[in-house]
Parts: C-alpha cells; structure tokens; sequence
C-alpha cells in the first residue's frame, strides 16, 4: 500500500467526525490539523504516540560539521542589532579609507615615477638618435603604464616637446601633487582612529551580550533534560560544550570575525577602484578571485572537520578529569592518581594527534593564501597593473582568523544542537518554566496515591523488567513503606511518581486521577524528597535550604530547620546560616547534611513526604536526631518510606514487600512478623542477627571510644567571610611577574627542539620573504619608468616569474611552519595538561576546600588554560618568530638604505609600544578576573548537572539558572566596562601608521627635491618600511590574544610552581616492613586551614593496639571523620603526634600509609568504568 493512502484515509475521517461533531467545532481546527499531517508526511517526519513529539529524521537543522556564518549571531536581540550595525557601518567607512589609502599610495608612487619616467625617455632621445615614433621605444597602440595615454603620445611623436628636468618640476607643480595626498593620508587616519574605536566598542558589547544569552539559553536547554536524556549522555561531554565550545565561539564571532569582513569590503572596494583605473586589468585580476575563494571554502571544510575531532577527543579527557576531582578523596584514598593520571593522558594522545593533522592542514592552507598573494602580484605586473603599488601582507592574519571562524562555527554546531533539541518532548520538561499552573491543581492535604498495574523498564537496560505489574496504595496521611532486597524496584517506584520517567504501562493515580494530568513542576513542589546521600550545593546553608522555596525568608527558614533538628548546630557555627557548606556539602558531617537535606524538604510544606534510606547511613547518634525530626515530618501528610533498616519502619501504617518488582507481602509490621516463612520475617531475622554478631565483635574485639575530648562543635564548615581562610598562595600571586613566560613555555618544549628548530627557521625564511617581495614588487614598479618598451616587458616578466617562483618556496615553507610548530605545540599542549592534571592532584585536600578551586572551575582551566598554551606554542609563536625576522631585517635593510627614513618609521613606536603593552596588561588583569567569576559559574553548572535529580525534585532549575546568570551578567559587566581600554591602541594604529607614511613621504619629497634620493631608493625603502609596518600592525593585533594567552599560562605556570603543603603523590617518606598496626593520637590538635579559628581535636588522645577493632562515636560534627582525614593524611595536624607503630606519620611514605589503609566511605563513589576495574 502507498504510505500517502493511511494519511488520505486519516483526513477523510477527521472531516467526518468533525462534521458530526455535536459541538460543531470550527473547520479551522481541521484544517489545522489536516495540514500539519500532509506537512509532516512532506517532511518525512513521524509523530511519536507516546510522547507526542514529532521526530524528525534530522533531529535538528544543525546536522552539519558548520553552522553558517550568520546562524553565529542567532541570539542577537534588537539591541545587539543596532550596535552591530553602527558597527559595520564605521567598519565599511575604514574599508573605504583602506581604499583611499591604496589609491593615494598609487598616486605618489605614480608621481615619482612619472619624473623618473619623462627624463628616462628624455636621456634616451637623446643620447640614442633614435627616432621617437620607432616601435623600439613607443609601443604600437594603447599600453598599460605608469603615465596617460597623451603624455605618452607628447613624449614619443613630438620633438619638439622639451622634458622638464626632475628639479623644474618640483619647483612648479609636483610639491603641491605630492602634499594632497599626503593631507588625504593624515584626515583618514584620524578618520580611521575615531571609527576603530566606535566599532570595538560596539561590536565587543554585542558580543558579550550575545555569548551571556547563549551561555544562558544552552544551561537552561540542559536543566529541562529529563532525567532518562541524562543517564544516556556523558556529563563530561556536556560540560565541555558548555564551557569550552562557547569561548571558540566568543574568539571566533570578535574581532576574527571583523578581519574578515573588513576583508571583504576592501576586496569589494578595491575590485570597484581597479574597475575605475583599469577594467581590463581588473577583469584579468578577477578571474584568479574565484578560484582563491573556492580552495579557502573547501579548506575551511576540512579545517572545521579537524577541530571537531579535537574537540571530541579532548571531551572524553575532559570528562575523565570531572570524575576525579569530583570524588578526589576516594581517589587518594585508594591511591589512585597515577591510575587515573594514565587514563588521562590516554585519551589526551588522540588530541594530540588531531591537533598535529589539523596543524598540517593549516600550513597548506597558509601557503596556498601566500602563494596566492605572490602569484595575483606576479599576474597584476604581466599584464601592467597600475594599482598594486600598496599592499598590505595579510594572508598569515587572514588564515589564523579564517581558521578560527571556522572553530567558530564548528563549535556552534554541537551547542546549537543542544538548545534546538529543547524543542523535544521527548527528552525535555519544558514546563518546569510555567509561572502560571494551568493543569490540574493539586489540593495540599488528603492525597491518595495509587500505582494500578505498572510496568517499568529503564530504556539503558531493555532487557531488565524493574517492575511488574506493581499495585499499592499510599493512603492519604498516612506512612507507607515499602522494603525488599536491592535491586527489587523500590526506588524505582519514586523515581515514576516524581516523573524522572514514564511507566512502560499501567498507571499512576493521584486522588483517581493519572499523574500525568498535573502540572510537572507543581507535582515536584508538593513532594518532599529525603534521599539516602543528602546532595548539598556548594554555598550557604541558607541558600541550600532555600533551593526547598524560592523566595522563602529567613524565618521560614529557621523554622525548617527546628523542624529538622538543625537549627541548634547551625547556631553554633561562627556564620550560622551563612556558613558555606563546600562542593557536595563536604564540609559537614552526613547528619548534618541529612538535617539540612530534610529542613529543604520541609519548608515548601509538602503535602507528599518521600524518604529513600533516608538514616541508612548515619551513626545512631545522628540517626536518633534524624529520626525525630522525621517522626514529626510524617504527621498530616502522605508519606512513602523506601527503608533497608527495618527497625526505622515498624510503626508505618502499611508495609508492601517487594520482589522482582512485584508485591509479595502487605500489611503492618505486627501482620507482617506473625506470618511464619514470610519473606518479611526472614528479613527481621537477618538483620538481627547481623546485628547481634556486631554488637559481639564490639564488645569481645573492640574498644568504643566517646570523643568527650575537644567536642567544641568541631565544623569543618567553610567560612563565607573571606578574612578567616588565609590565601596560601599569596606568596606565589607575583612569582612570575619577573620571569618571561615565553622562555619557560620554550624550556618546557626542549624535547621538541628540533621541530623549534625547523619552524623557527621556516619563519625566518617567510619573515625574509616578505622582504625580498617587498623588494620585488619596489624593483617592478622602477622598472616601469623604464622607457625602452621591450626592455621593460623582459624586465617586468622575469621579476614576475621570480615572484611566482618565490610564492611556491614561501608555500612549501608555511607548511613546514605551521606543521612543525604544530607538533611542539600539540606534544607541548599534552605536557602541560598531563603536567597540570598531575600537579592538581598532588595538591593538598585543603587546596580544594576554596570555591575557586572546585571541581568546575579546575576542569575549565585543564582546557581553557591548556588551550591558551597551544594557541601561544604552536602557529602563533611561528608568527612571533616571523614578525620578530621579518621587523629585524627590515630594519637593518632600512637603516643600510637610508637611517633617515627608518628612525622616522621608528618614532611612533614609542608611543604605540607603550599602549600595547598596557593593553595586555589590562587584558591580562580583566581575565584573571573574569575567570574567577566564571569559575563559580562554572560551578554552579557542574554541581547541577551532576546532580540534575536533586535540582529536579526540588524544582530548583530556575534558582539555579538564576545563580548561574548572575555569574555570567557580572563578566559581561566586567568587559563592557573595559572595551574602551583595549581599543584605543587599535585606534591609535591607524593613525600611526597614516601619518607616519605621510612624513616618509613628506620626507623622501624633501630629499629627492635636492637630488639626495632617487626615485629608486625612494620605492624601495618606502616598500621596506611599509611591510615592517605591518608587521608592527600583526604584532598589535595579536596583542588581544597575546594578553589572554599570557593570563592562562601564568596561572598554569603559577600552578606548577605551587608546593603543596601534603603532596599526595610523593615517594618520599619511609615504610614500615613489619608495620603491625598499632595507631596513636598523641594530645592532637587540629583545625581546618579554611576554619583556623575553630578548633576541632583539642588535646585528642586515643591509642589503637594491634588487631583491635575501635568504634568512634559521637554527635555529628564531633571529629569522627576528621580523624580519619589525618589517618589518611588529607590534612595534618597543628600539634601533637599521630603515631603508626610509634613513628610520626609525617614522617611515612604517603602513599605507603593510603596502601594500608582500607576506607568506605559514607557516600559510596564508583567511577564510569567496568565493575572489574572498580574492584581493581
């Protein structure tokens, strides 16, 4: 059957119910609705049933390695707009001066040669005795010259025409043609200067806007993910695109993204100017054009397939690096930093791989652009050209910002993807955002929840049924519980009332009606959760309780955490409810944070109260105090219980035993004992046996030790007053401001000296070739004054042939150039990641207790900072060593000509340099600032998407985007507020760079005037000076870059020279042979470096004998895990001794101590690995 006929069917039928409708809807509905089907089959898209998306065989409209240029601004808004456009509006008045300018250079050069010119020919006429209308001397017919056809003509048929001498023409007539163009190159400058600055300004504020909203509009696309999207993806690819895609696109859509249309108008511009000169040479000259654009698109392609393999590769690395430090203590703890420092570095082998091949492909593509320069010169001259006198060497620029616009769009295109697919239901929750609740309400009391016949299968494990046809009912006000062994389906069974996912069949009633019926975000409000591992994010404890309401005050916060049993502990906290409680609530002790967990639950009142193992892990001191507060949680509302401690849920209203995701047991704990056999009962049994052989142990094998000794509130809780955490590193803030960080990147790469050593001289050699084209192209040009016809076309076809000679040369060396510097960046770039992941974990536990060392903000610069490293080793230190050759020898060459001439080119520099480097230092500053900000926002996003069920049953996403926003607002504040000193130096180059031509030219006028000059000296060093010149303008341009990268390496750089005050993976240290296991806390006394003003073990003293087995107890917060943070060695202690078979553990092998060491922890950590390797 043709698959239009069911569609064709399908609409006859919706016209037939619709016209016996008894409501009569209108005929617009199905119209509606008729049309949307035929679209779709158009399309060849499908609707989903069950979720109602409509699934689209594309997925996005971003399937594609590149989005295209435009689709960079897609989140411009009207104001970004205009800015843009003023932007590109003063951008076209510099093309048009770029033009002028080219033009007036045209015309001086034209001058002076016009003098050389007419006396050439007036010498000959002379001195030949030939004829002046021979065909030797005057071509047949219109040629392409230097002079017009008429004066021409007078020169070669008219005897009786005197040619004035170079003297009698100054004196009359050529001051005054010189000095308007000088006057011409002065105004655009200025002209050029004030425009410079209006456009980065403008264009620099709508960039930032335009990052800000994509940053946000992309974080907000990943928090309305459900949760069966997450458990499919890699965090650590998610983060990458968060984080890093959005910096290449920032580069890449600024200032590169400027060159290049700035380019484009002075292509245009300069096509329109040579069409008015000369059309046929500008007809000649445009057939090359399209075959330059179609190489450069077709490289742009595989240069953007490039960076997407760098970029994927680097993704799993950065991936790798987010699980460790996330869970750094379990990786000390079982010492495997050098395990995962090889897994690092193994995936950091394929980026190093992709980085030299794409590396490669820039060279070619290099050369091909300079190869193209020298051969459009070498064409322009055969054919005459009367426009190519002033020329700009741009093309290294052109294919560094080529380059990056293309990592540009690349790296949009997975970003794009992501915020596109917001659009899917299927994998989206897009209602949490509703202000307004226009479903069904929930009523805050009475509520009846009802699981009729559910089947559950999680979509990464087809092959598993979670549940079977499950039935319960969770009566209103009531608590219910429900046990069974692991893996039976009772998390699961919460996980489907907070919608994480949708039953496979069955359904789930609340008050009769389907779950579905409600609002999403109003459903989560209304429950409370208490999971076993109480997840708290990385700021105060008040803000943490206030992620349970938005908008809750401070008393309602209070009074959930009376309610919770915590108000009391906080109080005692120096900061109270401002104390910052660290990544993952590290600083506080599992009842606490449980307290805090349940105070969040409480304060939005839920009428629905959901506890997973909520005490399972605490000590009984803090599970009493848990418990109570739990007791009074459960009156008046309905309560689900998911409990491995049996003891916990003896006085639940109803019990469901589960098994195999069935009910196989139901009733009250007194119901439930009594029946012999049942699988309830064998439980009780189990645990109380369990329980009894541990009671023994303690009491036959172990010694119980209460810490009555320094119980003072012993919170390692993080201080928000910035005044108590000393800044350790205050000694290493400045280490590097005396050391040239150029000469460290370089003794870092000595392995790769002899890929230095080629690149370098392969830059040299292209730095020279400048010059011997700037010679070429000033020889040419005197070559046109020669006046004997066939001797100047010989002459201009051989300097032709050497210039499309030494374009081949220049295009071979670009590509050694960039490969070579490719590889001892790329293999550097491995170095000083590998370098910093191994010094981050060698940092001490203390180092990651500060917010600006979180587990984000670390992997943002493990990447960013990295990045900058190869940005700085790889193409752009062979553009260094370029400029540095092609500025020295320039200079020499110039100052062997004429030292005149060049101390002139040489004076602005004095103020130009000066305004540089205050522009880098101002850009270094700004970014060392801003990357803090971003290092908390950072955080806040990874904290989030980590633990996206917690943000998700909180109904917290927009608290969280909210947070996260004001993070990013204060960066863009931050650059907005100092556009204006980065673009004055831009500015202040146009000037510099007009004027000083003018004086050179003002100067040579002055010297050719008294017969000092020649007017081939005067091409020649002018040539000379004008490409030095641009090598100064590459120089300032890369200064932007230059500035961030310089920010990034310090930090790394500051980094590597940080010693730790444990290093955790010294092999220093002695071991013990025969160590016996003998442990000794000899009058301790310690506190957390974040908290040096409380004291947590005052004078601890205990002493644990070989083969003893000690239980250490007390309230929570009393030090119990603090002393096994010094067994471990996480921190050491101020005073006293600990002891190991009477040797001061200061004095052991650290990682021989952890290898004696067996440690499980409260909160159990597996890493994305097999089960095998987690064993291993």
């Amino acid at each position: 059957m043709n698959d239009k006929e069911p569609l064709v069917k399908k609409t006859f039928d919706r016209f037939n119910n619709e016209n016996s409708d008894e409501d009569n809807k209108p005929k617009q509905e199905f119209l509606t609705n008729s049309f949307s089907d035929w679209r779709q089959w158009f399309d060849n898209r499908t609707v989903d049933k069950q979720n109602g998306n409509i699934d689209d065989d594309t997925n996005t409209k971003y399937k594609n390695d590149m989005v295209s240029v435009i689709d960079l601004f897609r989140f411009a808004d009207r104001i970004d707009y205009i800015l843009m456009f003023i932007g590109i509006c003063f951008l076209l008045i510099m093309a048009a001066g770029i033009a002028i300018t080219q033009v007036t250079f045209g015309q001086l050069i034209g001058l002076f040669a016009e003098v050389k010119l007419r006396e050439n020919c007036h010498h000959h006429r002379q001195t030949s005795g030939i004829n002046n209308s021979s065909n030797y001397v005057c071509p047949p017919g219109i040629d392409i010259d230097l002079i017009s056809y008429v004066e021409l003509q007078l020169l070669c048929y008219y005897d009786n025409i005197t040619v004035a001498s170079s003297s009698d023409v100054f004196s009359s007539s050529l001051r005054k043609k010189v000095m308007d163009p000088i006057y011409r190159l002065i105004i655009v400058g200025i002209i050029e200067f004030i425009c410079t600055i209006i456009l980065f300004i403008c264009w620099t504020v709508s960039l930032k806007r335009q990052t800000y909203r994509m940053s946000i509009r992309l974080f907000q696309s990943l928090l309305q993910r459900n949760i069966s999207y997450l458990d499919k993806v890699a965090i650590g690819n998610i983060n990458s695109k968060l984080f890093d895609n959005i910096r290449k696109i920032d580069s890449g859509a600024g200032y590169e993204f400027l060159f290049v249309i700035g380019v484009i108008f002075c292509i245009v511009l300069d096509i329109v100017a040579s069409f008015i000169v000369n059309w046929k040479l500008a007809l000649v000259m445009l057939c090359i054009l399209p075959i330059i654009m179609i190489t450069s698109m077709i490289f742009s392609k595989i240069i953007s397939n490039e960076e997407i393999n760098v970029l994927n590769s680097y993704s799993k690395a950065g991936q790798i690096a987010e699980e460790v430090f996330s869970s750094l203590r379990t990786v000390l703890s079982l010492n495997g930093s050098k395990f995962e420092q090889n897994r690092y570095e193994h995936e950091l082998h394929s980026t190093t791989r992709n980085s030299i091949r794409q590396g490669a492909v820039f060279g070619l593509f290099a050369g091909w652009l300079s190869f193209s320069t020298y051969l459009i010169y070498s064409v322009g001259f055969i054919f005459g050209s009367t426009f190519l006198f002033y020329h700009k060497n741009e093309e290294v620029d052109l294919v560094e910002i080529t380059i990056t616009v293309s990592e540009a769009r690349s790296a949009a295109v997975p970003i794009y993807r992501l915020i596109e697919a917001g659009n899917d239901a299927s994998i989206n929750e897009t209602e949490i955002w509703n202000e307004s609740v226009t479903s069904r309400k929930l009523i805050n009391t009475n509520i009846d929840i009802k699981f009729e016949n559910v089947n559950f299968i999680y979509s990464s494990r087809k092959d598993i049924s979670v549940l079977n046809n499950l039935n319960f009912i969770a009566r209103a006000g009531q608590t219910t519980a429900i046990v069974g062994p692991s893996g039976c389906g009772k998390s699961t069974c919460l996980s489907l009332l907070l919608r994480y996912y949708e039953p496979s069949s069955g359904r789930i009633l609340i008050n009769g009606q389907s779950i579905k019926g409600y609002d999403l975000k109003q459903l989560r409000q209304t429950i409370g959760v208490v999971n076993q591992e109480p997840i708290l994010f990385a700021t105060s404890i008040a803000e943490n309780i206030r992620f349970g309401k938005e908008n809750a005050t401070m008393a309602e916060i209070e009074e959930a955490a009376r309610q919770a049993n915590a108000h009391t502990f906080i109080m005692k906290l120096p900061n109270k409810y401002e104390t910052l409680v660290g990544e993952r609530g590290v600083q506080l002790s599992g009842g606490e944070k449980q307290r805090i967990a349940l105070a969040r639950a409480l304060i939005k009142q839920p009428a629905i109260l959901l506890l997973d193992e909520a005490t399972s892990a605490l000590d009984n001191i803090s599970e009493k105090l848990v418990q109570e507060a739990l007791d009074r949680a459960y009156q008046g509302r309905t309560t689900i219980v998911i409990a491995h401690r049996l003891s916990t849920i003896q006085n639940a209203d109803h019990i469901y035993v589960l098994d195999n995701g069935s009910v196989i047991e139901e009733g009250t704990h007194e119901i439930l004992i009594a029946k012999e056999g049942s699988k309830y009962q064998e439980m009780i049994k189990n645990q109380q046996v369990e329980k009894l052989d541990n009671s023994e142990d303690d009491l036959y094998r172990g010694t119980t030790v209460n810490e009555g000794v320094g119980r003072q509130s012993t919170r390692n809780s993080l201080s928000s007053s910035s005044k108590e955490a000393p800044d350790t590193d205050k000694k290493e803030q400045n280490l590097l401001d005396e050391r040239s960080i150029i000469m460290r990147l370089l003794s870092m790469n000595r392995p790769e000296l002899f890929y230095l050593v080629i690149g370098s001289i392969a830059s040299i050699f292209n730095g020279i070739a400048v010059l011997f084209f700037a010679f070429l192209v000033a020889r040419t040009i005197y070559q046109f004054a020669i006046c004997e016809y066939l001797e100047r076309r010989q002459r201009i076809l051989t300097s032709s042939f050497m210039l499309a000679s030494m374009g081949l040369l220049v295009w071979i060396f670009r590509f050694v150039q960039y490969t070579a510097f490719a590889i001892s960046g790329s293999k550097l770039t491995h170095r000083v990641r590998s370098t910093a992941f191994r010094c981050f974990l060698r940092q001490e536990v203390a180092f990651y207790d500060r917010p600006e060392n979180s587990t984000g903000a670390i992997c943002g610069r493990l990447f960013a900072d990295a990045s900058a490293v190869q940005q700085m080793s790889g193409t752009r230190l062979g553009l260094i060593f370029e400029t540095v050759a092609l500025i020295f020898f320039g200079l020499l060459f110039g100052m062997l000509l004429s030292w005149q001439l060049t101390l002139i080119a040489l004076s602005p520099l004095l103020l130009l340099i000066p305004a540089m480097y205050t522009s880098v230092r101002v850009e270094m500053w700004l970014n060392r600032l801003c990357d803090r900000v971003r290092g908390q926002a950072n955080m806040i996003a990874v904290e989030a998407i980590h633990n996206m069920r917690t943000v998700k049953h909180l109904s917290a996403e927009r608290i969280i985007l909210n947070k996260y926003s004001e993070q990013m607002t204060a960066v863009t504040t931050s650059y907005r507020k100092y556009s204006i000193v980065f673009t004055i130096p831009y500015g202040l180059l146009w000037v510099i760079d007009s004027a000083t031509t003018a004086f050179l030219y003002l100067y040579a006028l002055v010297r050719f005037e008294r017969n000092q000059f020649t007017f081939n000296d005067i091409i020649v060093i002018i040539a000379f000076v004008v490409f030095v010149m641009q090598a100064v303008r590459s120089v300032e341009s890369m200064s932007k870059q230059i500035g961030t990268s310089l920010s990034s390496i310090k930090a790394l750089l500051d980094l590597f020279d940080r010693t730790p005050a444990i290093d955790n993976t010294s092999i220093e240290g002695a071991t013990l042979v025969n160590f016996a296991g003998q442990i000794e806390f000899n009058q301790v006394k310690f506190s957390y470096p974040t908290r040096p003003t409380i004291t947590v073990l005052n004078q601890f003293q205990l002493k644990i004998k070989s083969g003893q087995r000690v239980a250490i107890v007390g309230a929570s917060g009393s030090g119990k895990s603090t002393v096994i943070h010094l067994l471990e060695r996480f921190y050491d202690a101020e005073s006293g001794q600990l002891l190991f078979d009477g040797i001061d553990i200061r004095q052991l092998n650290i990682l021989w101590i952890r290898s004696q060491l067996g440690l499980v922890g409260q909160e159990p950590v597996l890493f994305n690995l097999t089960i095998a390797e987690n064993i291993a």
